[in-house]
């Protein structure tokens, strides 16, 4: 049985949850949307960073000209609201403003604005053992869109025609994930990933500026790994600086932390999770697996009647 759907206001059943054919997102993709995850952490059922997701979100609609009939407050609460209702301890959040019926033209101005949430059980994003063993990724053909035609900014439907395309090359070619570059030939991210390589201890990143989405577990890693002593630099990579890195990994909603062992066929490291990586991971799941946190980045999710007690943790939240 699926759980229940909320939609434009109200719970209703996951198989009643349907938009018409004509609807503008059908045709033009236009639509934005969020992932974000609720733990089910030592302390109870919390949703992970649910203020600046939502805050994204509306971010996103704002730059696609999209006035939702909710605000971030609302939807914050609706989120909470489905889990409850859902019985899930953890699960995938997928909040979606999309623009339904009205004009076809590609003008949507006056197409009326929907939102849903849904929920619903995901675990590894890249594989149950990537968490620790890490994954194979190429360099993708397909470049990330150049920074003046799609708003990278925003999390919007129509961006990830291009995602799709690199996750599919990739999968086909026998490897887990790709990695994009940007017009310019610098390292921007995965498919739907942000990515960090290491280099002699220094942790470095793509800056905003190369069309990267500016991530959620992105920017908790950055802060993450300050607060471990390591130094965080944000600047244009070269392709050739993945070969020659010591530890690569992606971040992601979807993904959390997932080593990347190879690149290309070159091995990254030793072809295996790296110590610093590690140590992120550790840091990162002693926040949502066991609730210890410092940074208020957890949202907890109100007591269900007759709700179970903590069921566990799940498996690749063993020691790392």
């Amino acid at each position: 049985m699926h759980p229940d759907i909320w939609f434009n206001g109200k719970l209703i059943r996951h198989e009643d949850a349907t938009i018409h054919v004509l609807s503008h997102v059908v045709h033009y993709g236009s639509s934005v949307f969020e992932g974000i995850r609720c733990y089910n952490t030592a302390r109870g059922s919390a949703v992970f960073r649910l203020q600046d997701h939502m805050r994204r979100l509306m971010d996103s609609a704002k730059i696609h000209r999209m006035v939702p009939e909710y605000g971030q407050a609302v939807l914050e609460s609706a989120v909470l609201e489905t889990i409850q209702a859902s019985g899930l301890a953890s699960c995938y959040i997928r909040p979606v403003i999309m623009r339904g019926t009205g004009s076809l033209n590609v003008n949507p101005l006056g197409n009326r604005i929907e939102t849903f949430i849904a929920v619903f059980e995901w675990g590894a994003y890249l594989g149950s053992d990537a968490l620790e063993q890490g994954i194979d990724a190429h360099v993708a053909s397909w470049n990330r869109m150049a920074p003046n035609t799609h708003p990278s900014m925003a999390k919007g439907g129509g961006n990830y025609m291009n995602a799709s395309l690199v996750k599919m090359d990739a999968v086909m070619n026998g490897y887990a994930e790709g990695i994009m570059l940007n017009v310019d030939g610098y390292l921007a991210e995965g498919s739907g990933e942000n990515l960090f390589l290491v280099r002699n201890g220094v942790l470095y990143t793509a800056p905003r500026g190369m069309s990267i989405l500016p991530g959620i577990t992105r920017a908790s890693v950055m802060q993450l790994a300050l607060d471990l002593g390591l130094e965080v630099v944000e600047e244009r990579l070269p392709r050739e600086a993945l070969y020659i890195a010591d530890e690569l990994f992606f971040t992601g909603t979807a993904a959390e932390i997932t080593p990347v062992r190879s690149v290309d066929k070159h091995t990254i490291g030793t072809g295996s999770r790296g110590p610093i990586t590690a140590r992120l991971q550790r840091a990162f799941y002693d926040i949502v697996h066991e609730g210890n946190d410092p940074y208020s980045w957890l949202t907890t999710v109100p007591a269900r009647t007759g709700a179970s007690a903590h069921a566990g943790l799940p498996a690749h939240a063993k020691a790392l």
